[in-house]
């Protein structure tokens, strides 16, 4: 008993954790109380206990993730079965979904795996995982080894999977974040100790992002970055300042290219000849496809802008083709499922923080700001309240990379809730308590 004592004491002291402590000792003080419980000891107190058992999985999350999935799924097929038709594909109609299903196979079996790992142990690998995707974005700018499609090079072919390795950082950003922000913690108010380091490394990432080039995907890596650091108690104050000074630098970027400058002013008017045929040519035809679709739409598989007048409807523009076909009630719902699944992934990053978790909350806090961003881009992008850029939707749009990397994150924030719910009922702790 007195091991226990000692256990709970390091785990749940006053005290504020230290910038070493990882939370294996918390799960440890609950491993010993539920091996307390199954060998008998104080019989009364367990019998009125709750249930000891636990779902392997959070159900509605899981439910949520999969609803997503396959509505994506559904639309991918329905968004690219006429790209048998096009001279630039020349493929079978199924050609696409077949792709897709097995990226989807791989991207669950490598969740699978994942999900199996503690978080005690990403804590350990993330510097890793970190330089290991550094180094893949640097392998794609080698000529004869990086893939280029329409200008960008931004692709390693792996023969059954084109991999994107920025789509693999934003994995990899979630788990350096929140574990140099647990590093870091006591100098949070330090610029040179406790924002520095990570703005030399997001520069690393920024120049290789852009030497592609890929914005968008800088963009949300620096969200991803910025948003943990803030969640993870840097001084408000110079966060202010650092974030105007990256949103001059983003301003200054795309003033300086001629071609991105163009998209902002076609943005700004679509509707004008020379826009809607040109760099507005993507959005106008979003937009007349959301027109269409009504309330209701027109019917699953009855969309027209599909047919080769919407360019890339079934990877960026995934959420046009669902809007002609499904309308605004089937817009409106995937908008509500992922408000619930970044809802859910702070409600789990919060309960892992009351229990002195804070890499484990970091993480899932991170997955959800990640994506919620790309969601609130890609939607704003489709239905032209933000300048074309290309983002795809999490969990719906065509790519494998894309699938893989959000899979590979839902995996963690599951396995992160799975912790939490372990040590709560160990606890007598109510999960609901940190719910709603």
């Amino acid at each position: 008993m007195s091991g226990l004592l000692r256990l709970w004491r390091a785990s749940f002291g006053g005290s504020r954790p230290t910038r070493h402590e990882r939370g294996d000792t918390a799960l440890a003080f609950a491993g010993s109380l539920v091996g307390l419980s199954g060998a008998g000891l104080g019989r009364g107190a367990v019998a009125s206990a709750r249930p000891t058992s636990l779902p392997a999985v959070d159900g509605p999350l899981l439910s949520v993730v999969l609803a997503l999935v396959l509505i994506g799924t559904v639309m991918v097929y329905s968004a690219s079965i006429s790209l048998a038709d096009s001279p630039r594909y020349n493929v079978a109609p199924t050609h696409f979904l077949m792709r897709h299903l097995l990226s989807l196979g791989i991207a669950f079996c490598v969740a699978a795996i994942a999900f199996q790992i503690p978080i005690g142990v990403w804590q350990r690998l993330a510097p890793f995982v970190f330089v290991g995707a550094l180094v893949l974005l640097v392998v794609v700018l080698i000529p004869g080894v990086g893939k280029g499609v329409n200008g960008a090079k931004r692709w390693i072919p792996l023969g059954v999977l084109n991999l994107q390795p920025s789509e693999l950082m934003k994995v990899a950003c979630v788990l350096y974040a929140a574990n140099f922000t647990v590093r870091k913690q006591d100098y949070m108010n330090h610029f040179g100790k406790g924002f520095l380091p990570m703005a030399l490394v997001m520069g690393a990432i920024g120049v290789l992002l852009l030497l592609q080039p890929d914005l968008g995907a800088f963009g949300v890596i620096v969200v991803i970055s910025m948003g943990i650091l803030f969640l993870g108690g840097v001084n408000g104050r110079l966060f202010t300042g650092i974030a105007g000074a990256l949103a001059s630098v983003f301003v200054l970027v795309i003033w300086l290219s001629p071609w991105r400058r163009e998209r902002i002013f076609a943005y700004l008017d679509p509707w004008s000849e020379g826009n809607a045929l040109g760099k507005a040519y993507q959005l106008s035809h979003s937009l007349i496809a959301f027109g269409r679709g009504e309330w209701f739409g027109v019917g699953l598989g009855g969309s027209v802008e599909k047919l080769h007048y919407l360019p890339e409807a079934h990877t960026d523009f995934i959420l046009a083709v669902l809007g002609e076909e499904l309308g605004l009630a089937g817009v409106a719902t995937v908008v509500v499922l992922f408000y619930w699944l970044v809802k859910r992934a702070f409600e789990i990053g919060r309960q892992a923080i009351a229990l002195e978790r804070t890499f484990a909350g970091l993480i899932a806090q991170g997955v959800g700001l990640w994506i919620g961003v790309q969601t609130f881009i890609n939607v704003g992008v489709a239905t032209g309240l933000l300048p074309t850029k290309g983002l795809t939707l999490p969990l719906m749009s065509y790519g494998g990379s894309a699938m893989l990397s959000t899979l590979l994150a839902i995996a963690i924030l599951l396995r992160v809730d799975r912790e939490n719910r372990v040590l709560m009922r160990a606890l007598g702790i109510d999960v609901s308590d940190f719910q709603g």
